[in-house]
């Protein structure tokens, strides 16, 4: 038996069967079963757990603040914005409300293995402002340092001898992952302090000297990178779920 009429292209009905083709043959078919696995086990979950709800008011109030900012306050505005993202008022409050369920589930799914997972990270999600100058020998790479300590412009020597990009911003690399850096790098720059220098570190044939600028440690306390973590935990958490289910294509 034919498949069900799935789209209507220009009149043109598209079957079930041929959009299940279209897929496949643009590679996407994996991609697109996956978001309906994914969709299906978050709001089954949402559905049987009886801590997820949240009050009817707090999607009432996130709509009314949407559409203040967005210039949408006049009910007729707000209607044709509707129909232009192709949806109406009860399928957006949905949306609103499904979006606070999910952020819900995702805290208490994560929230207890969230300290031990940032403690896993910690080493990457730590930071180190470092300024660096890179020659090609140590003769001078220990004669800068010395200069330097002797109150030479780090700066200044950077840009006239440094061998690396960062020579154009006077020697200063940025924020950089102390679990990016080499090891014998991160071990010397631990013991550091702000404004201290550091070396010279032999990197690859070449000689580094490093002031340390400032540290940066990672803290739960940082609400983004808390939201990261959280993801991170929740996609796991998903996968992990989705591995389990039984799927069946059933299309002839």
């Amino acid at each position: 038996m034919e498949s069900s009429s799935f789209l209507t292209v220009n009149d043109q009905p598209i079957t079930i069967s041929q959009a299940v083709k279209y897929l496949q043959a643009s590679g996407k078919m994996g991609q697109f079963i996956g978001t309906i696995l994914r969709q299906q086990v978050i709001e089954q979950e949402i559905e049987t757990r009886e801590d997820i709800e949240i009050s009817p008011s707090l999607a009432e109030q996130t709509i009314i603040e949407f559409r203040l900012k967005n210039q949408l306050s006049d009910p007729k505005a707000f209607q044709e914005w509707l129909k232009t993202n192709g949806s109406d008022y009860a399928t957006f409050h949905a949306s609103v409300a499904f979006s606070f369920k999910l952020e819900k589930l995702k805290a208490l799914v994560t929230e207890p293995q969230l300290p031990e997972h940032f403690i896993e990270r910690k080493l990457f999600l730590d930071r180190v402002v470092l300024s660096r100058i890179l020659v090609d020998n140590r003769e001078l790479a220990e004669e800068l340092q010395t200069q330097i300590e002797e109150r030479g412009s780090f700066e200044e020597f950077a840009k006239e001898y440094s061998l690396a990009e960062e020579r154009i911003f006077n020697g200063m690399m940025g924020p950089i992952s102390r679990g990016t850096l080499p090891d014998i790098v991160r071990a010397a720059v631990d013991a550091a302090t702000p404004g201290q220098l550091v070396g010279p570190i032999e990197l690859e044939g070449r000689f580094a000297v490093f002031r340390v600028e400032q540290f940066l440690p990672a803290s739960l306390e940082d609400t983004q990178l808390k939201q990261t973590l959280q993801n991170e935990l929740f996609e796991k958490w998903l996968g992990e779920k989705i591995q389990k289910l039984t799927v069946k294509l059933e299309v002839s």
